[in-house]
Parts: structure tokens; sequence; C-alpha cells
């Protein structure tokens, strides 16, 4: 049971509380609603181009990194289709030094030439070394846009081309930031050794006067429902050839989403799932197989991946993992199987609220989705998940004309 307290500042700021006594340290979190699929579809990259700008000074401090190391902390960030966050981790008693550092850049960072060119250099390479040049590092890039006709998922958080973080504008920077950087649109989590009535004084002293900003109100374009099945074969210099598809599946804060997830742990979830357990040990066709989603909080992808063994056709190795797909839609699992993935969803979430830093992320990210109180009874969603609903949700999902299909295949 992770407790807190929630309060909200006069300009819109949410402030979850979390005391820890057993640790020496605190976390500060920062997550703001903004990711990816917030961006101008001409403009893309700009949420990924912020989590590195975030870091280049802000109005009042032009180093963020010297304060907080001086003060024994770290700290790092990451950007997805849906959110930004940004923690860090410090001795409790330097607490102050991280909610100064973190107010200052939520007031304003300090926009300049030099600073976004440097940070546009470091995504663009970052973009050629993961992206362009990678073995398998276009995949995503690829499905997303066969995947998706509407909706901005169907670019990646790095951005659709590379021109539109080279072509970014510090006028364009700066509208995107006081569009979305905002109180109304953040949540700050403070966690660890501290007092909640202290934290409450210091979030007041620190952030209670920045300017709220206009709600952004999302209104994206949702994804039609895909009514015939979509494949593309492309051809790269690779080590072996890889076959990915992809399904449509509902959004994070569905209550089929607990099935959908148990599902695909029970397809390809690591070495004892279905899919490994007969593609990759009894048929020797696959070097690797996984199936696996994104928590996306909008309609998602439930994904099949696989790398095959030299020398096999890929249509084989298709119509096998078809086979299996066919199997877990015409017979209903085992109750001792659902009981398994069910045992180790409950161990995977145990251990990740094991550190104080996860539970302070943790804390933001359930907030966001709704009520930072689904931390503590999210796990029941799972153990109500029964065998009827895994046979519905498969029969509902993993059909032909629902799919996307990509031949990754090998030059070499």
């Amino acid at each position: 049971m992770v407790n807190f307290e929630r309060f909200t500042l006069s300009n819109g700021l949410k402030l979850l509380v979390h005391p820890d006594r057993s640790t020496p340290m605190a976390v500060v979190n920062v997550l703001y609603d903004v990711g990816a699929r917030d961006e101008n579809p001409a403009q893309t990259g700009f949420a990924h181009l912020f989590e590195h700008l975030m870091f280049g000074g802000s109005v009042n401090i032009p180093d963020y990194d010297d304060p907080l190391q001086n003060a024994g902390g770290e700290n790092n960030a990451y950007t997805t289709n849906d959110l930004t966050n940004y923690y860090c981790q410090l001795p409790a008693e330097n607490i102050e030094t991280a909610l100064w550092l973190e107010s200052d850049r939520m007031l304003s960072l300090a926009f300049g030439k030099k600073s976004l060119d440097v940070q546009k250099k470091v995504v663009c390479e970052e973009f050629k070394e993961h992206y362009i040049n990678k073995p398998y590092g276009d995949v995503w890039h690829i499905m997303r846009e066969l995947a998706y006709n509407e909706h901005p998922y169907k670019w990646m958080t790095i951005g659709k081309e590379l021109s539109h973080v080279e072509n970014a504008e510090l006028q364009d920077v700066k509208n995107f930031f006081f569009k979305h950087y905002r109180p109304l649109n953040a949540i700050l989590v403070v966690a660890g050794n501290v007092v909640v009535e202290d934290v409450k004084a210091l979030a007041e002293k620190w952030f209670g006067d920045i300017p709220s900003g206009e709600k952004y109100n999302r209104n994206l374009p949702q994804e039609a429902a895909q009514l015939e099945e979509r494949r593309i074969t492309v051809h790269r210099k690779v080590p072996m050839d890889a076959i990915y598809k992809t399904w449509h599946m509902c959004g994070r804060r569905d209550d089929d989403y607990y099935a959908t997830d148990l599902l695909a742990d029970i397809l390809g979830g690591g070495a004892s799932s279905r899919l490994y357990q007969t593609l990759v040990k009894e048929q020797q066709l696959f070097v690797n197989v996984s199936c696996y989603h994104f928590g996306s909080f909008d309609s998602g992808l439930i994904t099949i991946e696989g790398q095959l063994v030299k020398g096999v056709d890929m249509k084989t190795a298709e119509d096998a993992i078809e086979k299996e797909l066919d199997k877990i839609k015409k017979e209903k699992i085992e109750e001792r199987e659902l009981q398994k993935v069910q045992n180790k969803t409950e161990s995977v979430m145990a251990f990740e609220d094991m550190s104080v830093m996860n539970r302070a992320g943790s804390l933001a990210y359930y907030e966001l989705l709704g009520d930072g109180e689904l931390m503590n009874s999210e796990f029941k969603k799972y153990q109500d998940v029964t065998v009827e609903d895994l046979y519905r949700i498969a029969n509902e999902i993993l059909i032909p004309t629902n799919s996307n299909t990509l031949w990754y295949l090998s030059e070499n």
C-alpha cells in the first residue's frame, strides 16, 4: 500500500506527497501531460527535443546539473507518445535544491539560439544513430505509418522526419513550451524521507507564483476501425530476416486493457510463453520471438515480433505464428496458465514498487491516468480477468482484418 496526500496549488499544479521514512533519500518527479501525440504533424519530435532542452539552462539557472550534483543528486528524463517525465533523487535534507531547479525550468527555459542549436544537433545525431544507421532502427517508423492513418501515434517520439527537428525555430520551440509545460499541465510528486507539511510549504514557495498557463484540451483525430489487412515488405542490410505483426487494441484506461496485457504475456512474454516454447524451442523457426504492447493511452498496438533462423522461409514462419494464434482463439486457456501470468504480473509490480524513485514515477503516472490511488488497486483488475475474457479479446483483436504485417528481409 502506497500512502500519499494530494494537494492542488492555486495555479493548478497537482502535488502528491508520499512519505517514506525508511530511506535517507527523496525523489522529486515532475510529469508533464504532453507527448509526441500532441505535436504538429509538420513539426514532430518536439516533445523529445524538450527532454534535452530542459537541461540546457532556465531563466535564472544557467546549468541544471551542477547544483543538483553538488547536492548529491542524480537525474534523468524520458518521453513517450503520451507523456514527458523528469525525475531526480538526492539526500532528503537537500530537497529544496531539486524543487528550486524544477520550478525555475517550469517558470521558463533560457531560450537561446545557441542552446537550441546544440540540442537540435544532439537529437539529430540520436535520430541518425538509432533510427537510420542502426539495424532494424526504422521498423517502428514503417509500422506506425502502416498501422495508423489518422492518429498521431503514426510517428515515433524521435519524430517523423529528421528535417522537423533540424528546421525547428526558436519561436516554434517557445510556443510549444508555453502551451504544454505549465503548472495546469503538470503533476509534481515528492517522495521519500519528507514531512508532508514541509513539502507543501516548499512547493508553495517555489511553484506557487508560476503563471498557471491555459488548460490544454486535447482534441486528437481518432483512428477508425481497421477493416482490411495491411502488409509491407522491405529489404535492408540486417543480419537476419524478421517479422513484425501488430493488431489494434484498446487504450490504457479501458477495462479490456488488463486482459489484453495478460494475453500478450501468455503469447510471448518470455521463454516460458507459448510462442517461444513452440516456435523457438520446439520447431526452431525463430532465434527469438516475443509479444508485447506499449500501454498507449489511446488505442494502441499489440505486437508480435520475431527474428528468423537463417534459411527459414518467411511464409512458413508467419504461418507458424498464425497457427498459435488460431489455437488461442479456438481453445480457452487453462486456469493455471492464467494464474501463472497473473502471479508474474503481481511480482513485477511489487518489485517495481520497492524503489522510492519508481513509486514516485508510478504515482505521477497513475494520477495522469485519472487517480493516483489506482497504484494501490490496479492489481485487483488483473486478478479479475477470466479465461473467458482472454478468449473474447483474442477473437476480437487477433483477426486478419485488424492486422498489420511487416516482412523485414535481409539483403545479405
